[in-house]
C-alpha cells in the first residue's frame, strides 16, 4: 500500500523528492502521515478535496483485501 501511495503521490506533485510517508500499524489499523511540499499541498488536496478523498479511496482497496482500516493524513513541511 504504501509503494502505490508513493507512485499516486510523486506523480502529482512538482517536487517528488519532498514527499514522505510514515506508515504506522496498531492493532489492525494503518495510519499513513503524507508530507509534501507546501506548494504541492493544493494539488494534493485538489478543489473542494477530491483529489485526497481520491487517494484515500483508492487505499481503501487493498486495505479491506487485507482486513485491515486504513488512515490517510495529510500533513505540511513546516
Amino acid at each position: 500500500m504504501k509503494d502505490a501511495l508513493n507512485l499516486i503521490l510523486t506523480s502529482i506533485v512538482d517536487k517528488p523528492e519532498e514527499v514522505e510517508i510514515k506508515e504506522e500499524e496498531q492493532d489492525g489499523f494503518i495510519t499513513f502521515t503524507l508530507r509534501v511540499a507546501k506548494e504541492d499541498m493544493g494539488k494534493v488536496i485538489g478543489k473542494e478535496g477530491k483529489v485526497i478523498r481520491a487517494i484515500r479511496n483508492v487505499i481503501k482497496i487493498p486495505a479491506i483485501k487485507q482486513n485491515k482500516k486504513v488512515q490517510v493524513n495529510l500533513e505540511e513541511f513546516s
